[in-house]
Order: C-alpha cells, then structure tokens, then sequence
C-alpha cells in the first residue's frame, strides 16, 4: 500500500482590508452581489458589519422564551404535585394548593431554565465549542485578526461561489490582499 496525499479542501477565499469602513463596504457590496455564507473578522465589534451580512435575526431570545416557560412549568407543576398529591399537609385548614407560596421558587426555576436554554442555544446556534476554525489556516489572519486586520471570508459553501469569479469579485471590491482559505 502507498499512501495517497489528500489536496487540501478549499473552505473559501479571503479578503483583509485596511479599515473598518473597507470592510462594512465590503460586506455590503456581497451581499448585494448574492453571497450569503460568508462572515467577517475584525478586532472590535462592528455594527454596520453584521447589518451588511445580513444577521438580523437571532433565535436566542426564542429559545430562552420557551426554556422560561418550561421552567415555569416545571417549577410550579414539582410545587403542586409534591404539595396536593404526593405529600399532602393539612395545617390549620389551609388550602393544599396555596399558589402564593410557590411563586417565589417558580421565579427562581424559571430564570434558571431561561439562562440555562440562553447559553446552551447561544453555543448550538454559533456551532461551538469548535477547537479550530479553517481561517486560522492563514497567516496574515492568524497574525492580524486580533490586531488590526479586516477580513471578509466569503465560503465554498456558498451557492454563488465559484472560485474564480469570487475571487474576481473580492479583487475588485479593492482589499490589501486575497486569500485562499484551506480546510
């Protein structure tokens, strides 16, 4: 048996840009152009950025909403069953279901739930934990990304993507440097 060497897989292609304003008109420009799997990297959040990629919407707050509502559920559904059914108290001929006294464990389970579908929905949905990310395949990326680099990746994934139109494309759009990025 001889082995075979694998041709690295092609993840996408970037582009670094000199400031901030390059790059949100960067991203603008491709995303009008149809490109829609593609992320950008810069050292300090940028507003327009996101806008321009078009990540408007999130399902956090959703997926908090309905782990708020289970834990309401679940906190005053524990409270109730334990208190009426299975260990049922009769002090002073007060109600077995005194709905007052649950309300403060109901709260507590239900910020519990909520936070708890928050954090966990918040990795799913950013496809964490993920130990390497192909973009740090290059260098320039890997040197400047935290300090003072711009970068526009636009992914093989993408229905629009053809390598060498997309590249024509990110030339154009007048970056420092295009990149191919490996998998």
């Amino acid at each position: 048996m001889h082995d075979q060497q694998e041709e690295p897989r092609l993840y996408g292609l970037m582009a670094e840009f000199e400031t901030a304003e390059d790059l949100a008109k960067a991203c603008h420009q491709s995303y009008e152009a149809g490109y829609r799997v593609q992320d950008a990297f810069s050292p300090y959040p940028v507003e327009e950025v996101s806008e321009a990629l078009g990540h408007h919407k999130s399902y956090v707050p959703l997926l908090m909403l309905c782990g708020g509502i289970v834990g309401a559920l679940t906190g005053f559904g524990l409270q109730y069953i334990t208190s009426v059914h299975v260990y049922a108290l009769n002090i002073g001929g007060r109600p077995l279901n005194s709905w007052p006294a649950f309300i403060p464990v109901t709260f507590e389970v239900t910020i519990l739930f909520a936070g708890i579908c928050g954090v966990l929905g918040m990795f799913a949905l950013n496809g964490l934990p993920r130990p390497h990310h192909p973009v740090f395949n290059v260098k320039r990326f890997a040197a400047h990304a935290s300090t003072d680099g711009f970068f526009l990746c636009i992914e093989a994934a993408d229905p629009k993507f053809d390598r060498d139109g997309t590249e024509t494309f990110l030339r154009s759009l007048h970056p420092s440097e295009v990149s191919e990025v490996e998998n």
